[in-house]
């Protein structure tokens, strides 16, 4: 993916300045595994030894300078890209889409309604790609299985008390039971941000690793409901408990608390991603949800994710946006590069 600073694309993993004058990570070290246990599987299993062994290694990560932070995410957000790549930009954000419904009012029609917007974005068009997943309470789950048999798209449900997380572990594990036996392919859990608030670290751990156990074949994604964890350096720490626990991706929100998603945010977890990677550990995704409604807001995450962790993470497997109106923006503008013509809101279905 080309930004428009002459088309070239920058190695952040490599560089020491930028040309916007944010160093490379916001004022911080790399992260790194403790001294004198290696890299990878075994290493990282290390740090999660004990509690004692956890709490260590989470309070040795470097601190999160809120100020770079926060400066890094404003300056790649002026970034545009190139006129060339922008509608492969709006192709790649919605086949990223995790198209979701996650209301009290949902009926059956409503998700058999999302899972054929899911399948063929705009019936007029069969050129557009696909979106990634459909996500839905647990109840709904064969509902959408049904509609999307024999399509790529992806079922993922939420689970373990979601929003809130306010339930005992046996209740949760149901949940994530009940949704994997429906056919889920993804499941969404959330973290106890009670436990990890009050410093109950290795209660976190456990209970994303016995989530991870129950997922089965299907892939995990931890939310860490970032909008109250109050600090970046939480954010980083939740990242590693829930990477440390097996999660296939790392959440950023509900999309029931404010504030949701934002660059900065994305901008810690990505880096931890990275840092986890680079330390031996697998490469996990990283979803943002709550908030991205337009294709310049989609752009901009694409613009992060690619000058923080590199091309490899702009796929699906890699990255995610959840969202139920983004997607309906990013069609609008597809229209309007192809054609040259602005298509209106009317144009497509709001299901």
């Amino acid at each position: 993916m080309s930004t428009d600073d002459e088309g070239v694309r920058r190695d952040v993993t490599t560089s020491s300045a930028r040309a916007d004058g944010a160093p490379d990570r916001p004022g911080n070290a790399a992260t790194t595994l403790p001294a004198g246990t290696g890299a990878g599987a075994g290493a990282i299993a290390d740090v999660a030894r004990s509690e004692t062994a956890l709490r260590r290694f989470l309070f040795g990560l470097p601190g999160v300078d809120q100020v770079g932070a926060e400066s890094r995410a404003a300056a790649l957000a002026t970034r545009s890209i190139k006129a060339g790549a922008k509608l492969w930009a709006i192709e790649t954000a919605i086949s990223m889409v995790d198209l979701t419904t996650l209301e009290g009012a949902d009926t059956p029609g409503k998700v058999t309604a999302l899972c054929a917007k899911a399948r063929r974005p705009d019936p007029a068009d069969p050129t557009v790609p696909g979106v990634a997943a459909v996500c839905v309470y647990p109840d709904l789950v064969a509902t959408a299985k049904r509609a999307l048999h024999g399509s790529p798209v992806a079922v993922a449900s939420v689970a373990t008390a979601f929003p809130s997380g306010r339930a005992g572990l046996a209740v949760k594990l149901a949940d994530v039971r009940d949704a994997v036996a429906a056919g889920a392919d993804e499941v969404d859990m959330v973290i106890d941000r009670g436990a990890f608030l009050s410093g109950r670290y290795g209660f976190v751990l456990d209970e994303v690793r016995a989530v991870k156990s129950a997922c089965g074949r299907a892939h995990l994604k931890v939310i860490l409901e970032t909008g109250e964890l109050a600090t970046y350096d939480n954010v980083r720490r939740a990242s590693w408990i829930a990477m440390l626990g097996g999660a296939d991706f790392v959440k950023t929100s509900t999309g029931k608390v404010s504030p949701a998603a934002t660059l900065p945010v994305a901008l810690v977890m990505l880096e931890a991603v990275r840092d986890f990677a680079a330390s031996g550990g697998p490469r996990v995704g990283v979803k943002v949800a709550g908030g991205i409604r337009t294709t310049k807001d989609a752009i901009r995450y694409l613009v992060l994710v690619n000058e923080t962790v590199g091309d490899d993470w702009l796929d699906p497997a890699r990255f995610r946006f959840g969202a139920s109106s983004l997607l309906n923006d990013l069609l609008m503008q597809r229209s309007t590069q192809r054609s040259g013509a602005y298509a209106g809101a009317d144009d497509f279905s709001l299901e």
